[in-house]
């Protein structure tokens, strides 16, 4: 079964013996490793596919490793057994199943990222944007830290602190009180239940035998602590492995820790370590400047890349007058570059360290007619169309979900203002119930007249009529039809905006719903029978927050370094490598300690960028940038001088950059000479 591995591969697929980490390099292929030991776990060590769980971070990463488990199975059917999804998707297949004993209706809510920001907006008293999502970023860095309001409150070192945990507690409460969880939850309560419930632990960990962790590197406090559970029982031995990379380790900023790397071998003494350093995806020149940047890094675990891709094109560094050369000239270099390659546009990569370098290349790409896309861009999901679809889902799922309640009922307009709301929501907080309940109760005829109340029953009544079919086996597709009929969402559209934007929202939603209703009808046997309206709305609350739509394109891809890591191009330009954007400008009051671990964070970013790349990498930067309307001077960044670039590598000086006309005049002359057989592969 293992044949076509390299000896440290093979190592970490037969490895049985208890718990093993497996330290994958860039391109070092352990998605093989992971895929291969699954079929091995089915095939060889008698394990029965329902008793394996396989975890990742994005459910695109799992739908690739379930279909390629199917390809190296003798019985593929099997591989619809398994446990492989995300974190989070995991989290709520526990919540549902153990609702009950954390005290959840079967039926709670997933809040939504912006339903979240509504919520800590009421709480804080603010309209400041920044002021609601640095206490929304600290409610999520502490969720995931395990840290509970009263904790919070008593380790609050300032008033801002002070506050911030305050708003914390009565986000909590009143996440309880909407019978709701926000995204953090679906990884705490699990944990949260386990700890405090043996019982259900001992059910989870007799149904889950066997547990691999992909990109381990990412995980938080409270992800480490979800795994520990799984796999740590008296008289059981910890079986799983656990694949990561440190010096790929870049999300501290959202609660990932690489002190779980450290942990893993305090909690589990005889942890197997192997080390993956073959790169099967860049030339040597590239791996050369990847293994001199991180090298300057401390090491948890010393190892280098190396490869048998040859030693490749030189590695190109461009010094530019400013960042609209530098975004021109890159356009013209690129077009070139894959004229002479006889390359697809979807064979190039551009990465930057901020979204906000991006405006001026896409201007650029546009000039010179360069098809592209940018990844992280708006969601599908994201739409406003789509989500006032959700809200109407998400409120037949649970009528106590409040932010899905007001969308609903002012989309599209149906007589109920914001007086009427108000008045609504002081009477649902005299009676601590949703506002649904409240709307529904008994002495609200008191506090608002027959105009405003008629509408606001009429339409907690036909979301009573939708709900009382939405729990029937196959209903979706037809549930939805009739709901988008009885709401007129079409004719909303048309008498809010122009008849071109109205008519592709309108797309928009057909799409949504037909999709919707392909995964209501095309359920599988089991728990993870996507049947019922119900499912079908928990499920796409929890995508929203992942990842929308995949679009295969012949198009260049613009992506954060950030959104590039497990993703790999024949060519790319690494842009804006300047102090102050990577390594990017701290705080100038930041403590040595915090420094130092932001610039290893950094240098880990720069080698994520490089190591994207298989066959040639152009690194840019500027002398002059544009930042927040003024002009100011740049330097190159540390890290071009750490790539220890040799004398054979082609280091053009600025004079050496051709000009938009003599790059013209060049694609001109190659025009001219005879086409070589056949295409770069």
């Amino acid at each position: 079964m293992s044949h076509g591995l390299n000896p440290p591969q093979r190592e970490a697929v037969q490895y049985m013996d208890g718990p093993c980490l497996v330290l994958a390099g860039a391109g070092s292929g352990k998605t093989r490793v992971i895929t291969q030991k699954i079929a091995d776990l089915i095939e060889k060590h008698g394990y029965d596919a329902r008793n394996i769980a396989a975890l990742t971070f994005t459910n695109k990463a799992a739908r690739e490793m379930q279909e390629r488990v199917a390809k190296l199975l003798a019985e593929p059917r099997q591989a619809k057994q398994l446990t492989v999804s995300t974190f989070h998707s995991l989290g709520v297949k526990i919540l549902r199943q153990e609702a009950q004993a954390l005290g959840l209706k079967d039926r709670f809510s997933i809040m939504a990222s912006d339903d979240c920001f509504s919520l800590v907006q009421d709480l804080a008293f603010t309209t400041d944007k920044q002021v609601i999502r640095g206490i929304q970023n600290q409610i999520s860095l502490w969720k995931n830290a395990m840290i509970d309001p009263e904790r919070a409150l008593r380790e609050a070192t300032s008033q801002d602190d002070d506050s911030a945990a305050r708003i914390y507690r009565s986000y909590v409460a009143t996440l309880a009180a909407y019978q709701a969880v926000d995204f953090d939850d679906l990884i705490r309560l699990p944990v949260e239940l386990f700890r405090h419930n043996e019982a259900v632990r001992d059910k989870w960990q007799r149904r889950l035998r066997y547990l691999l962790v992909d990109e381990y590197q990412d995980t938080n406090t409270c992800q480490y602590e979800l795994v520990k559970l799984l796999v740590t029982g008296i008289g059981k031995k910890p079986m799983f492995t656990a694949v990561g990379d440190d010096d790929q380790a870049i999300y501290a900023w959202r609660g990932a820790t690489i002190e779980n790397l450290k942990t893993l071998q305090v909690d589990f003494p005889d942890l197997r370590i192997i080390k993956l350093e073959q790169n099967y995806r860049s030339t040597t020149r590239i791996l050369q400047a990847a293994n001199a940047v991180i090298g300057n890094n401390p090491k948890l675990f010393e190892k280098s890349l190396w490869s048998e891709h040859g030693l490749g094109d030189p590695i190109k560094v461009l010094s530019m007058h400013d960042d609209e050369a530098e975004a021109e000239t890159i356009a013209m270099l690129l077009s070139a570059h894959k004229f002479e390659r006889r390359a697809n546009f979807s064979d190039y990569a551009i990465l930057y360290r901020g979204n906000h370098q991006a405006r001026v290349i896409e201007q650029a790409l546009r000039r010179e007619r360069i098809p592209y896309t940018i990844s992280g861009g708006q969601s599908f999901f994201d739409r406003a169309e789509i989500k006032d679809i959700i809200a109407y889902l998400r409120l037949i799922a649970n009528e106590d979900d409040d932010p899905a309640f007001i969308r609903a009922i002012t989309t599209p307009k149906r007589g109920v203002g914001q007086a009427t709301l108000e008045v609504l929501g002081e009477f649902a907080g005299q009676w601590q119930c949703s506002l649904f309940a409240a709307a529904m109760k008994g002495g609200l005829e008191a506090k608002l007249n027959e105009r405003q109340l008629r509408p606001l029953r009429e339409f907690c009544e036909f979301i009573n009529r939708i709900e009382a079919h939405a729990h029937r086996e196959g209903h979706a597709g037809e549930l939805l039809d009739q709901m988008l009929e009885a709401i007129d969402y079409e004719a909303h559209l048309y008498d809010n905006g122009d008849d071109r934007a109205a008519q592709n929202k309108w797309q928009n939603v057909l799409d949504f719903t037909q999709w919707l209703k392909t995964k209501g009808s095309g359920g599988r046997d089991g728990d993870e029978d996507h049947r019922s309206l119900l499912d079908l709305t928990q499920m796409v609350a929890l995508m929203t927050m992942l990842d929308g739509k995949d679009e295969e394109l012949d198009a260049v891809r613009m992506s954060t370094l950030h959104a590039s890591k497990g993703l790999e191009y024949p060519h790319v330009f690494l842009v804006g490598v300047e102090e102050g954007i990577l390594p990017h400008k701290g705080d100038e009051d930041e403590p040595v300690e915090k420094l130092a671990a932001r610039i290893e964070e950094e240098r880990r970013l720069m080698y994520v960028g490089i190591t994207r790349a298989q066959r040639s990498l152009h690194v840019s930067w500027c002398k002059r940038r544009k930042r927040a309307g003024t002009t100011i001077n740049c330097d190159p960044s540390r890290f071009i001088k750490e790539m220890r670039l040799n004398e054979g590598d082609a280091v053009p000086k600025e004079s050496e950059v051709l000009s938009p006309q003599q790059r013209l005049a060049n694609l001109k002359a190659l025009l001219a000479q005879p086409r070589p057989e056949g295409k770069e592969n």
